[in-house]
């Protein structure tokens, strides 16, 4: 079990004076290097890298994904988004579609939202009780262990956004016709229960801690971005791969 993270004790924002320009200057230099790693990863074949990213909605996943991965080899990263689960996911454990998505080495998985909304979005909505939330937590962790065990290099990330920022983003979906198809109805719901998802989170972040979590600052796409871009260079990095050589 982790230190409880308390969001109210974490600033949305990039840090004060941090200069956006030069920021993004050094963003382009990092997804350089990312591009670099990434193909290494994928020629190296040793390890994996699982990316999870949460957050509330309007918080900017999809914004992520386009800027971070716009320079690698597409061959070597797949992007799986978690939704209401089907039918046949519903007849297995909450596991089981998770699973089989995990990144087989050489590869970066991306997960748009993750296992984590079976103990978010269903305590909220009140789907399952604390004490289910309970197991489903252990399970958790004792996955992401197994994952951890198979040379998979987890990046947690919870993309912390503003009320105010959310609310301003979701009022674009509303108003502006090239964002509308992200707009959903639920999405007020998910801001008049924030509160609520909230308490989840920090939760999670406490009790689901095998692998520690990021919190990240969204409320500013180019500090979001880049954070999350340095996170995903130092852990390519880490591995300290080396390129196969010919075999005699």
């Amino acid at each position: 079990m982790a230190d409880k993270i308390s969001l109210s004790k974490h600033s949305p924002r990039a840090p004060e004076g941090l200069d956006k320009e030069q920021t993004k200057e050094a963003l382009q230099q990092v997804l350089a290097e990312v591009a670099e790693l990434q193909n290494l990863l994928y020629a190296n074949g040793k390890h994996s890298i699982l990316l999870i990213l949460q957050g509330m909605d309007a918080s900017g996943k999809d914004g992520v994904i386009s800027e971070i991965f716009s320079r690698v080899n597409p061959q070597g990263i797949k992007i799986q988004s978690f939704k209401v689960p089907t039918e046949e996911e519903l007849a297995h454990d909450f596991l089981w579609r998770i699973h089989k998505h995990t990144p087989e080495k050489g590869m970066i998985q991306i997960f748009n939202r993750s296992q984590y909304e079976d103990i978010l979005v269903t305590r909220v909505k009140k789907i399952i009780d604390d004490e289910t939330a309970r197991k489903r937590m252990h399970a958790i962790n004792h996955f992401e262990q197994l994952l951890t065990d198979n040379d998979t290099h987890i990046i947690k990330c919870y993309l912390h956004v503003s009320e105010e920022r959310q609310k301003e983003r979701i009022e674009e979906r509303r108003t502006m016709p090239e964002k509308m198809w992200k707009y959903n109805a639920g999405d007020l719901d998910v801001v008049a229960h924030r509160n609520d998802y909230i308490a989840c989170y920090e939760d999670a972040f406490e009790h689901c801690s095998v692998v520690p979590w990021h919190i990240i600052p969204a409320d500013q796409n180019w500090y979001k971005s880049y954070t999350i871009a340095c996170l995903l260079r130092d852990t390519l990095k880490g591995m300290d791969m080396q390129y196969p050589k010919i075999q005699d």
